[in-house]
Formats: structure tokens, C-alpha cells, sequence
């Protein structure tokens, strides 16, 4: 599949920009005012992952290939976004076109750094950006259903099962509640809502940019209750890291958890890894979790998927113990599969096809 794509997103000033650069290692505008990010900033970051540098230096492998999530930097948002205030509808056209949100949540005091509200309040923040994605995705809606009443009228079969999904979807949707939590319980709208590309849709991990170890209780319970997950780092204490050498680090006692959030991307958009190794290259592969054999030749070449024989799928860690194929051949660790195999995270697998 393409790289993963995540829009970093919040309010202004909250360390959106900060978070981007440590992330990517690339130096974009920072400053103290709001809408300095104006077009997207867009970067590349490998997905840290062992598995591949130990399969490379068993295989001596020429290249290594890590798999790697895009990051966009995108213009913070204001109330009023939905209707066109700030930079409004470029930011949500920037968001419609990425995989998944995080939203970077201010939790730091500096009475240097302007906060747009005049006060640091990461409850309401949630509430300010996520109302934004709401409101512009009953727009969507709105302008949806009127174009499908008439194909209804006209005997669409596809418009006649999605209007009454739609409109009762419109319902929900006033009432504040997300696509993303609306189709947990109604998975027959998924299909509906990926053509509209609903902002509210799409898997949300907040990033609480603070440099405490912990976030309030109310603070936990909001991210609860939208069923997404958090990371809590200091944007600014990562752009630090990552200017300092490795002995550097150790000696200061740093930890980054950039790791952790480019890890929780993979696991919100339900994605696993396999691999491709050998002398002349060892690759990391992004999947979906469920995704077959076939499927996963696709992603390596689209004719591998019409062209499947069979999968030769032995575990990373099992090709490791055993010190290569020749061995894993010889004890029989290296199995055959067919069409019908679903990848597991971590398998290693040569396809063979026409």
C-alpha cells in the first residue's frame, strides 16, 4: 500500500510545527503567531522497527528498505474553520486527503507563547477542533443527500440502500457524535463514508505536548469517551534530541517517544509489517491486518496478486534462531501457503507466481 499519511492538527501555537520538525529532522517556520504553517509541510519518517536491521545484517543485505509513515504539518484551525474563518477550508481540504489526525493538544503553560483562547485548556481545544470537523462534514452530508434523493427517484440501486443510512447517519451527526464512533456500531456506513471522505472518519491520536510524565484525569476521560488513543511527549524536548548525538542522549538520560506515536499511527489504522529479505535487499511491507497472501504480493507488485502460485512464509525471529534459509529449509521451519493465508506481523515471505 502507499505510505501511511497522518495530518498533525490542532489550534495555533500549541507545537504542531515543533512536533513536525523533530519528527521529520527537517526545519520549517516556527514562530510565535498564529498561521505561520500556511501550505502543508510535508515529511517522511521511518517506522522504528529492529525486524529489518537484524534480517539485513543476517542476509548482509545491500540495501535496507524500512517501511515509513507521511507526516503533514497542517495550518492550525480556528472556531469557525467549517464556515471559512482563518485558513479554514484549506486546512480541512489538507485533513480530507490524509489516513489518520493527530491532534496536538496544548498542556504547557508559557506566558511567552500566545494561546489563541488566552488560556491553556486541552478539553475545550478537543472540543474546538473536533466541532470544526463535525460541522464540516454535515455540510458534506447535507449536500450528499441532496444529490441522492434524486438518483433514488431515479431507481439507483447503490443510492436506495445509502440514502436511509445516510440520513439517519445526519441525525447522529447533529447531535456531536464522529463518523469514527458512528460506524463502530454501524459498519455498513464505512463504505458510504470513505467515498464522502468524512473528516470525522478518519482515527484520531492526541498528542499531549507537555513535558509532565502524566495528563489530568478529566483530560483522560475526554480522550476515552472518543474511543482514540494519546501519547504525552514535549514537542520542544524532542527537537532537542534530536540535535544531540546518541552518547549524547544516553549521557543526559533522554528518552524520545517519538517511537511510540509513529507506532500508535500503525495501530489505529489497523496496519502490520512483513517482510522481503535477501542478499540484495531486505524491505519492510505495510499491510492491513487480515490482508491475504495474494494481497500482499499486490503491494510488492500489482501483477503478484493475479499471478499467485504460492507463499513461502517463515516468522522473522524463527529465520533468525535458525541462522538463514538453508537452515530454515533443512528443518522444515519454512512453510507453504495458498491463497486463502492471512499475513501475520513479522512474517518474512517470498511469493512465487507466473
Amino acid at each position: 500500500m502507499a505510505s501511511l499519511s497522518v495530518g498533525i492538527v490542532g489550534l495555533p501555537n500549541v507545537g504542531k510545527s515543533t512536533l513536525f520538525q523533530a519528527l521529520t529532522k527537517k526545519p520549517v517556520n516556527i514562530a510565535n503567531y498564529p498561521f505561520c504553517t500556511i501550505d502543508p509541510n510535508v515529511g517522511v519518517v521511518q517506522v522504528p522497527d529492529e525486524r529489518v536491521q537484524k534480517l539485513a545484517d543476517l542476509f548482509k543485505s545491500k540495501k535496507v528498505i524500512p517501511a515509513v509513515v507521511e507526516f503533514v504539518d497542517i495550518a492550525g484551525l480556528v472556531k469557525g474553520a467549517s464556515k471559512g474563518e482563518g485558513l479554514g477550508n484549506q486546512f480541512l481540504s489538507h485533513i480530507r486527503e490524509t489516513d489518520a489526525i493527530c491532534q496536538v493538544v496544548r498542556c504547557f503553560e508559557d506566558p511567552d507563547i500566545i494561546h489563541v483562547e488566552q488560556s491553556v485548556d486541552p478539553v475545550r481545544d478537543i472540543d474546538t477542533v473536533n466541532t470544526e470537523l463535525l460541522l464540516k462534514d454535515l455540510e458534506t452530508v447535507e449536500k450528499r443527500l441532496g444529490t441522492m434523493e434524486k438518483e433514488v427517484k431515479g431507481g439507483d440501486k447503490e443510492a436506495i440502500i445509502n440514502y436511509p443510512i445516510l440520513q439517519e447517519f445526519k441525525i447522529t451527526l447533529e447531535r456531536g457524535v464522529s463518523a469514527f464512533l458512528y460506524q463502530k456500531e454501524h459498519p455498513e456506513a464505512k463504505a458510504v463514508f470513505k467515498e464522502l471522505q468524512l473528516l470525522s472518519a478518519k482515527p484520531v491520536i492526541y498528542l499531549c505536548n507537555t513535558d509532565k510524565k502524566e495528563i489530568s484525569e478529566v483530560l483522560k476521560k475526554k480522550i476515552g469517551e472518543l474511543h482514540s488513543s494519546f501519547v504525552i511527549l514535549s514537542a520542544r524536548e524532542e527537537l532537542d534530541i534530536v540535535s544531540l548525538s546518541e552518547q549524547e542522549v544516553l549521557e543526559l538520560g533522554l528518552n524520545s517517544r517519538l517511537p511510540a506515536l509513529i507506532q500508535k499511527a500503525y495501530e489505529i489504522l489497523n496496519l502490520i509489517t512483513f517482510f522481503t529479505t535477501g542478499l540484495d535487499e531486505t524491505r519492510a511491507w505495510t499491510i492491513e491486518k487480515g490482508m491475504t497472501a495474494p494481497q500482499a504480493g499486490g503491494v510488492i507488485h500489482s501483477d503478484f496478486e493475479k499471478t499467485f502460485i504460492r507463499a513461502e512464509v517463515i516468522p522473522w525471529n524463527v529465520l533468525l534462531e535458525v541462522g538463514g534459509y538453508t537452515q530454515a529449509y533443512e528443518k522444515g521451519q519454512v512453510r507453504t501457503e495458498g491463497k486463502e493465508y492471512v499475513v501475520q506481523d513479522g512474517d518474512v515471505i517470498e511469493i512465487k507466481h507466473g
